[in-house]
């Protein structure tokens, strides 16, 4: 099917800006980028380009866009540039270590492994700052249909609750792994339980006693790895 006007004018302004930024755009500055009249245009022409192929989302996710192919149909390959620099709109979160999106990564007597003083620098308009952000990288493909890929940096906001369906870091009491997974608190045969569940569909979801889980917080933002 034909893009439209308006979808291509979007598609071309997704491709310029993750040309520019380590993330892609807002749904906000897709309106005014592309020139459209509502955020509810915007909304039904990314359905209309997801539906397409041309890009794949995870509305759960801060600016949860990813570009799969450009105006022409061709499959899309983000520019393998360094996006560096300081200034009163950058603020740093610690790096913690490596977290699994897979099977759970053993890591003696520790949650994660330390990765020393590394940091990751986030601007305000990605997301606010605030007290309980972490970063982790991730080690695995078991989340590919949240879109978060292995080497991706997902950013956490520390808790120790989680709401079904939100995506969690997880520490696995009596295995001391450590897994980045969907959380759902469930029944099963008249007793609790919590399955954390992949997104890939060639994954299983891991069960395990609610006694045994401690959550260490959710994903707010992905970073993706430049290609």
């Amino acid at each position: 099917m034909a893009l439209s006007d308006k979808q291509r004018k979007m598609i071309e302004f997704i491709a310029d800006y993750v040309h520019q930024h380590p993330y892609p755009p807002s749904v906000r500055e897709i309106l005014g980028g592309g020139g459209i009249s509502s955020t509810s245009v915007v909304a039904y022409n990314l359905n209309a380009l997801e539906r397409q192929g041309y890009i794949a989302r995870d509305k759960e996710i801060s600016r949860g866009i990813r570009l799969l192919k450009d105006a022409e149909g061709r499959q899309f390959v983000r520019p393998n540039v360094a996006f560096v620099g300081d200034g009163p709109d950058i603020f740093q979160v610690p790096l913690l270590g490596v977290i699994a999106a897979g099977e759970p990564i053993p890591i003696p007597s520790s949650n994660f492994s330390p990765m020393g003083d590394q940091v990751v620098k986030l601007t305000r308009d990605i997301i606010r700052e605030q007290e309980g952000l972490y970063a982790l990288q991730v080690r695995g493909n078991s989340m590919v249909d949240a879109l978060v890929h292995d080497g991706d940096i997902v950013v956490m906001k520390h808790q120790k609750e989680a709401r079904n369906g939100e995506m969690v870091a997880v520490w696995l009491k009596d295995k001391e792994e450590t897994t980045l997974k969907r959380f759902y608190n469930e029944k099963s045969k008249g007793k609790r339980r919590i399955r954390l569940q992949p997104a890939n569909p060639t994954m299983q979801p891991i069960y395990a006693d609610p006694s045994n889980v401690e959550i260490q917080g959710k994903v707010v933002l992905v970073l993706r790895k430049l290609q």
